[in-house]
Parts: C-alpha cells; structure tokens; sequence
C-alpha cells in the first residue's frame, strides 16, 4: 500500500534536534520521569519504559544520560511531579492540532500554549474539539536506506509480530498497530535487528489538509516553532501536509 509520507518531515524533525538536544533530551527526561513514577524502573516489567528508552535512543540520547534519568526519577521522592495535559485547537484554515505536554505549573503552560496560538492565527478550543480527527496508533517508521528487507518480506515480520497495517513509501515503511500492541510489535522488529527511524505511539490525522496561502503557512510554522520551544510540550499532531 502506499499512503501519506512522512518520513521527510522526520528527517527535517531530526535535523533540526541536533542542534537543540539539550531540550529535546530535557523533553525525553520528562517522560521518563513520568512512566517510571507510574510503572517503576525495571525495564522487564515497564513496556511504556522500554519504550521511551527506544524512543530516546533513537534521538541519540547517551545511554549513560538515559540511565541517570532512570535512577533519578526512581530515587527522589521530592522530585517534581509532572502532570499530562492536553490542549486542542485550530492553526490557520482550520488545521487541527493537539498539544501534549507535561507540566509542574497548569497556568503558566495553558497561557504558553494560547500565546503560540494566537501568535500564528489560531485558536485553543475545547477538550475533543479535534482530537476526534485523528486516530491513535502505534507507528513505527524504517528508512528504506537502513533496511536491506524487501517489501514482502518486512510486511509478513510485522503481521505476524501483530501490526495491523503496513505501508510502503518512496523513502520509507511504515508499520501501523494498535496502541496496546504497540511495544510487543517495536520489540519483535526490533530483535530481528530492524533499525527504526521512529517508533511511537501517536495522533495519526484521517485527512490532511494542505496550506496554499503563504500567510497560512508562515502562520502554521509560527505556531509549531513556539511549541517546540516550550519545554512543557512533549508532543505536537496535526493534520496540516507541510
């Protein structure tokens, strides 16, 4: 099957971490803190650790900061305890947007997350306002210059590792599952030495929608570079094909 790509916006996603790992490692230190609080610290027993672990390492997170943000969140009782919310609005034309973050002050992240908005032509609605869009899967995303794989072949592994779906690309494949099957299937992947350029449970869009207008598009990359700077936002979906 062939379907919306992107792997481009990835690679453009990575690109641009590089030069501020330090936040995104600041972002990826928050979510572990969170999961080990909820799930403890033993990788064997905490899939949603596995998972961040996964996740971090593939925004090349050293290991030895991974394990320090492990230790830390699983030994200091007085560490600071993040709460999720969400926040879902509209961009520029109606683009739909969910924002996740993780925050130790509600009020100081609600007025960021308006701000970035408002800078960009958009609105913050009400809680399901836009959420219903989109469908939450686990994706996983390998680059076709890092997997020797045929096409065939990787579909069967991830079927039979339990994906629901498997789409091919011009650059890339991407595996689709369920979000409780999610960790089984990156592991299974995984084991078989199958490098992954992304692997997350995520807001997948059921229909994209693109900007013509350049006053659109200025407006809707306002809006996502503000949160992307906000160190309370984990997590930025939405529906608008860059």
């Amino acid at each position: 099957m062939s379907g919306h790509s992107k792997f481009a916006n990835i690679k453009h996603r990575k690109e641009r971490n590089d030069s501020t790992k330090g936040k995104v490692f600041t972002k990826l230190g928050r979510e572990i803190a969170v999961i080990v609080k909820e799930g403890g610290a033993d990788l064997s027993t905490n899939s949603r650790l596995k998972d961040i672990v996964a996740k971090a390492k593939s925004n090349n997170m050293p290991n030895d900061t991974i394990d320090r943000s492990i230790k830390k969140a699983a030994g200091d009782s007085s560490a600071v305890n993040y709460e999720v919310v969400t926040y879902e609005g509209y961009g520029p034309n109606g683009i739909a947007i969910i924002v996740e973050a993780l925050t130790d002050n509600k009020n100081r992240t609600a007025g960021n997350i308006r701000n970035a908005f408002t800078k960009g032509n958009g609105n913050v609605g009400s809680q399901g306002c836009v959420s219903f869009m989109f469908d939450e899967r686990g994706q996983i995303i390998i680059d076709k210059e890092e997997c020797d794989m045929k096409a065939d072949d990787l579909m069967m592994l991830a079927l039979e590792a339990g994906a629901e779906d498997f789409v091919e690309e011009e650059d890339s494949f991407e595996v689709l599952t369920n979000p409780d099957d999610f960790s089984v299937v990156r592991e299974s992947l995984e084991k078989l030495g199958i490098a992954m350029a992304q692997a997350d449970v995520t807001m997948i869009p059921q229909v994209w929608v693109e900007l013509s207008d350049d006053k659109d598009i200025k407006s809707m990359q306002k809006i996502l570079d503000l949160l992307d700077e906000d160190d309370d936002v984990q997590e930025v979906y939405h529906n608008w094909e860059e």
